[in-house]
């Protein structure tokens, strides 16, 4: 069987031959993207609840299953933002297994989406909703690590709640402040926001990860670290059904689902244009996406590891670095399982504050700065929109944001239905 196909470079223009100039820039990106992983995938996964490596597993686990069955040949999946609040809430009630549970749904209802060809309608999702969710998300992974990073708790004893409720809990504790956290998540902040400035080729929470290990070792700074991380295939995870699990591991996943699905298609569209391809998504490839990430989510959740979802940083430093083929992919993850294999005791040694401060970065990213400032032009149903998921999210959950970002628009559609063209209320720019 020829494998020709997995090297095919396609411009906008036409299709051009693979050489080592291609190679060589998919092997760059492959390992740009793996260093970003690194302690992304330690973040995310940590936030959830979940053991760190597993974080790193979504990646190795999904990747070759997304880039034999994918449609776009650079978009690099791996564990994101947008399912924390889902998969962590699962963590909460049942533990490892409950995240696999809403993991395995989740992915079969998004290859439920591919069959019934809703991906091109997903797509549809008004922009104003997905702005507001990405930035509630932002400001949920900064609130809900400044415990950590003040040194007032930690992820095994921090409470439960929304994350508003977190940032009471961390205002009444205020006082009981520990100096070396705080250095050691302000270290990895402020070097991760000086690295992505200088070129945003650089791989900034693994700069800033790897600085505060050193001042952490220079100063002697004593602080739970990730500990022992092993580099072979976890086990398979182990979960029983349950009837009441209809009413709690449906609608989390179903929620998942959609916003894993809003989240693929709208990275993949960005990262069409950066490559210069400003055509909208076929129809299609928007159904065959969603399809080869559900098959490959399968796999994760198989072994207690998170939904995989596209991931703008990744894929566009592969982009910038020259990756254009879906090797690019492939390396990528190879790289990473060589990291975890031969770094593994480093990585050990990486503090949790130090995670802590990635994720609050990473959150700062998030918070849709241009969006807010956006906001006096946008109309009055946008602009409502935008902030009540984001609303929504740091103050109930996730799921609820999407539906009641969404239900503006319903709500608008039904009035101007109701009262007539001449009766509607325009929607005026907000001053």
């Amino acid at each position: 069987m020829r494998l020709s196909w997995l090297f095919r470079r396609r411009s906008p223009e036409k299709e051009t031959h693979y050489g080592w100039r291609q190679f060589f820039g998919d092997c760059s990106g492959g390992i740009i993207a793996a260093l970003i992983a690194l302690p992304y995938g330690l973040a995310m996964a940590s936030l959830m609840g979940l053991p760190p490596v597993l974080g790193l597993f979504t990646s190795i686990l999904t990747a070759p299953v997304i880039a034999l069955l994918g449609r776009n040949p650079v978009l690099i999946g791996g564990t994101a933002s947008a399912t924390v609040p889902f998969i962590a809430m699962a963590v909460r009630n049942q533990g490892i297994g409950g995240a696999a549970k809403v993991t395995i749904v989740a992915a079969v209802i998004m290859m439920g989406f591919c069959v019934l060809r809703l991906g091109r309608h997903i797509m549809r999702v008004p922009h104003a909703v997905v702005s507001g969710f990405s930035c509630g998300i932002g400001g949920m992974m900064l609130f809900s690590q400044l415990d950590i990073v003040f040194g007032v708790a930690s992820p095994l004893n921090r409470p439960a709640g929304s994350t508003i409720g977190q940032l009471l809990a961390l205002f009444d504790r205020i006082g009981d402040t520990r100096i070396v956290p705080l250095i050691i998540g302000l270290t990895v902040i402020v070097a991760a926001t000086l690295s992505a400035r200088v070129s945003p080729r650089l791989p900034a929470p693994l700069i800033g990860v790897g600085l505060a290990i050193l001042i952490a070792r220079f100063f002697g700074f004593r602080e739970r670290e990730v500990g022992t991380l092993s580099a072979s295939l976890p086990a398979f995870v182990g979960f029983g059904w349950g009837p009441k699990d209809v009413f709690t591991v449906l609608p989390s996943a179903f929620a998942l689902a959609f916003v894993t699905s809003v989240n693929i298609l709208i990275t993949s569209r960005v990262v069409e244009h950066f490559r210069g391809r400003h055509r909208m998504l076929k129809a299609a490839d928007a159904d065959a996406e969603l399809g080869a990430y559900g098959i490959a989510n399968v796999l994760a959740g198989m072994f207690g590891a998170p939904l995989s979802v596209g991931i703008p940083a990744r894929s566009l430093a592969v982009v910038r670095c020259g990756g254009t083929t879906r090797l690019s992919n492939l390396l990528h993850a190879v790289f990473l399982m060589t990291i975890l294999w031969f770094g593994a005791g480093l990585v050990s040694h990486i503090p949790i504050a130090a995670l802590a401060g990635v994720t609050a970065w990473m959150g700062l990213c998030l918070l849709a700065w241009s969006a807010w400032r956006r906001l006096p032009m946008m109309n009055r149903t946008d602009a409502a929109a935008f902030l009540a998921t984001a609303g929504a999210v740091l103050a109930v959950n996730a799921v609820l944001a999407v539906a009641i970002g969404c239900s503006l628009y319903g709500v608008r559609y039904a009035y101007r239905r109701w009262a007539g063209p001449e009766q509607s209320i325009p929607d005026l720019q907000v001053h």
